[in-house]
């Protein structure tokens, strides 16, 4: 199997996939930078607005989730963009 997978040159395929990676992954960085920067200001004026206790609750629920879901999307794009030359290099090791 492994002699078969060495004979198939997957460059063609793989090349252009990870162009397309590498052009959208910074463009991403700043587009989730940019809504979750507004969002949780948003959030956080709704935070400071509220007026009863139950609000105030689920407004400062919702902040904490909107930046714990900013912050992983950020490190997880992030992670993709720094991985993405080793995993290239692992693929052509693997594939050759």
């Amino acid at each position: 199997m492994k002699n078969l997978l060495a004979a198939i040159n997957f460059n063609p395929v793989l090349a252009p996939v990870l162009e397309v990676l590498n052009a959208i992954l910074w463009p991403a960085i700043g587009l989730v930078g940019a809504i979750g920067t507004i969002y949780c200001i948003v959030l956080g004026v709704k935070l400071a607005k509220s007026d009863e206790a139950g609000s105030r609750e689920k407004a400062k629920k919702d902040l904490i989730g909107a930046i714990i879901g900013f912050v992983v999307i950020f490190v997880l794009i992030v992670g993709l963009k720094v991985l993405m030359p080793i995993l290239q290099d692992w693929v052509s090791t693997q594939i050759v």
